[in-house]
């Protein structure tokens, strides 16, 4: 058996690991034998050199079992999971988990919290007054088999490698490399116990990934080491250059996607969460094709099906159902500025990055793990690409309860939304499945 510093040795000099290897590694972490300046230094290596497809896998099947796995086998019908790879205004958890649930497939999922300037689900569910994340497995288990959805945190001791090595790699500039991000993605997955999985891989401006072919090769890659693991997957790329949605911010966002769940949300929001939850439902074998669950999944919302699903659902996680009728119950700001255009234009395209660090800037975001967010904070976008503004037209809201954090939230929204002399094509919402 070889030691942890032989095998950092091996992919610092371009060698190639052995599952033994890969396995050794990981679980030396989990278990604190090996320290975090090995692994640090590891990640590092990996991040130069590379995983080629076997290590990946490898990789993941270790990270995967590295510490309990949640047994959905209880919970009857096809269990299908979806994953974001993260975004600006990315609400479609809160709308698909529902809409999807009323439909007749269980959707069991453990999410995420934000860091910098993308949204994390965890966050917007916990803007909701009463609403928790934290549920003891068994009765997370029992609310899905009786109400078909649950979403709660990551247990620590579900895919432990995961969370010590994303910390790690969040702080040695190690995020982005796609044998890492793939590890990380598909372990949790595995590790959550869903049958099925529908990734959508989001490309431009507000991702991680902004190249299309940066993208492409992460979904293939998802789905390939997805498929070894025994996981059904379809990945859909999706677009980043403009947010999705008008509102960007944990409560704003929880009131845009009680719109959509009641059938008066966002063109863009609606099209994406519809196309993605009929890829679940044809996952969950509740439906033949996609035409067929497009039209219950619309079916869903035109009859209150998917609303009083997510009345249920709140009500079951602790959180003031009334919010779905009341949306004033939900967090307020004290402060609201709207920001103009300087000109007459056309709106020619966003730095999707630029308007989710304006709302970060604004107290909807956190730069570090263990920072505070305030839920009434974010913005309301007035404008999508394509749209023609006068001078003085509002392009967007901002929302705060920090008044000294307007200036630089209208410096950097009004620098994230481009406007031009000549109209401009929206971005397509679908690059690729």
């Amino acid at each position: 058996m070889r030691s942890i510093e032989e095998i950092i040795e091996i992919k610092r000099d371009g060698g190639v690991h052995d599952v033994a290897d890969i396995r050794r590694l990981v679980d030396a972490f989990v278990s604190g034998e090996m320290p975090d300046y090995q692994m640090a230094a590891w990640l590092m290596a990996a991040f130069i050199r590379g995983l080629d497809s076997d290590e990946t896998a490898a990789l993941t099947e270790a990270m995967a079992h590295s510490g309990r796995t949640v047994d959905l086998s209880s919970i009857p019908g096809v269990k299908v999971d979806k994953h974001s790879t993260g975004g600006v205004g990315d609400t479609t958890t809160l709308v698909l988990a529902p809409l999807v649930a009323s439909c007749g497939v269980p959707v069991a999922k453990m999410s995420g919290r934000g860091l910098g300037f993308t949204g994390g689900t965890l966050d917007k569910l916990e803007s909701i007054p009463g609403f928790t994340v934290v549920l003891d497995p068994d009765a997370f288990l029992a609310q899905v088999r009786d109400i078909g959805v649950g979403v709660i945190a990551q247990s620590a001791d579900v895919d432990p490698a995961d969370k010590k090595m994303y910390a790690l790699r969040d702080v040695t500039a190690t995020v982005p490399s796609l044998p890492l991000i793939v590890g990380s993605i598909i372990s949790k997955k595995v590790a959550g116990g869903a049958d099925a999985i529908v990734l959508d891989v989001k490309v431009g401006s507000g991702a991680f990934m902004k190249s299309e072919d940066d993208a492409r090769a992460l979904a293939a890659e998802l789905t390939r080491v997805g498929a070894l693991l025994g996981k059904e997957v379809t990945a859909v790329l999706t677009d980043m250059d403009q947010p999705l949605g008008h509102a960007v911010g944990n409560a704003l966002e929880v009131r845009e996607a009680i719109d959509t769940l009641a059938g008066r949300g966002p063109a863009d929001l609606t099209e994406l969460c519809l196309v993605l939850g009929a890829k679940m439902l044809v996952a969950g074998r509740v439906a033949a094709d996609e035409s067929e669950a497009r039209s219950a999944l619309e079916d869903a919302i035109a009859t209150g099906a998917a609303i009083e699903k997510f009345r249920q659902w709140v009500a079951a996680q602790g959180g003031d159902a009334r919010v779905a009728d009341e949306p004033e119950l939900l967090a307020t700001a004290t402060f609201t500025e709207a920001v103009v255009a300087e000109h007459a234009g056309w709106v020619t395209g966003f730095d999707a990055e630029g308007v989710g660090r304006a709302a970060m800037a604004l107290g909807a975001g956190r730069a570090r793990q263990e920072d505070a967010i305030d839920p009434a904070a974010g913005l309301l976008l007035a404008v999508k690409t394509g749209d023609r503004v006068e001078a003085g037209d509002t392009l967007a809201v901002l929302h705060t309860n920090m008044p000294e954090s307007i200036a630089e939230a209208r410096e950097r929204l009004s620098a994230a939304v481009r406007l031009g002399d000549a109209p401009a094509a929206p971005p397509p919402l679908f690059h690729e499945v």
